[in-house]
């Protein structure tokens, strides 16, 4: 498991640079928004459409994709049911909750971990893309409406929604995926550059948001973070699991794989979102903490379960 261990080293050591930079003002005060904002209108979208064009959509849909959908789902479906008996209203920060409580962390510690733990980096791709090309820009979709279903016209809230730089990346990456035309390499390098700024980018913003913060102290949030953390790294690998065994028979390594990558924190996109809209910031930051904080332990647990 020392693979697992590298990719957590990894993302903590972005983490405390962010912190670093927010406990020494070395950016100034407003580093976190615009860092939040760079991450989220930039480098997301050229990664999205750097990431997914150049996918192979016919492999992409195997197996691993449909119990990272599945899983994601049924995780998505336990916090929603959740929240409907606490009777809590269904805006912005439940989405977002929703979001926390299922959105795996695919990209800078899936990646780490399918090399490093499962020996095969082409495991993450099917998560990496259903993530950026679905279940990313559904939940913008949602957050756009949810937000102005009270005030804004149908035509005001659909122009919302299709302009938003994820879903047009996500849209352009997939029809250029789905075409005959490769674009040349030098095309795509803007992008590829740019896009690898968001990882960081939003690892680094993480962490300065955490630099006088400390987890659980907003009681309004805090039965939804414990909830979503649950769901998180209980329910989903656990589905997984199911979906694995149930629908695709897979045993053995390919088993432990869907279950370890079901199993994955809550990625840091969720809180970028959370800060662009400005709605369940602190929900999210905790949650993203929480899991990743737990996560190693937990993959502990599944491997000595699978074993």
């Amino acid at each position: 498991m020392g693979g697992v261990l590298i990719g957590f080293s990894l993302v903590w050591a972005v983490i405390a640079l962010g912190y670093l930079l927010g406990r020494f003002n070395v950016l100034g005060d407003g580093a976190q928004r615009v860092l939040s904002r760079f991450t989220f209108f930039v480098a997301s979208p050229a990664l999205l459409f750097e990431t997914i064009s150049r996918a192979d959509l016919h492999t992409v849909f195997g197996p691993s994709f449909w119990i990272v959908a599945g899983s994601a789902a049924i995780a998505a479906a336990v916090f929603v049911l959740f929240t409907v008996l606490r009777r809590k209203p269904f805006g912005a920060e439940a989405v977002l909750g929703t979001m926390s409580a299922s959105y795996v962390n695919a990209n800078n510690l899936g990646l780490p971990i399918a090399v490093y733990v499962l020996g095969n980096a082409a495991l993450a791709a099917p998560i990496v893309i259903f993530q950026l090309a679905v279940y990313q820009p559904l939940f913008v979709i949602l957050i756009e409406l949810v937000r102005q279903r009270r005030s804004a016209s149908l035509g005001k809230i659909l122009l919302s929604v299709i302009s938003n730089p994820l879903l047009l990346a996500s849209v352009a990456g997939t029809a250029v995926a789905a075409s005959s035309w490769r674009p040349p390499e030098l095309l795509l390098q803007p992008f590829e550059l740019v896009g690898g700024a968001a990882v960081p980018g939003a690892l680094i913003a993480f962490g300065i948001s955490l630099f006088g913060s400390k987890p659980l102290q907003e009681p309004a949030s805090r039965v939804s973070v414990i909830a979503a953390t649950v769901v998180k790294l209980v329910v989903q690998p656990a589905a997984g699991y199911l979906l694995a065994t149930t629908l695709f028979q897979l045993d053995g390594a390919a088993l432990f794989a869907a279950v370890v990558l079901a199993g994955l924190p809550t990625a840091q996109n969720v809180f970028v979102i959370a800060a662009r809209y400005q709605s369940g910031v602190a929900q999210a930051k905790d949650t993203v903490l929480l899991t990743t904080a737990i996560a190693v332990p937990a993959m502990l647990v599944v491997a000595a379960l699978l074993a």
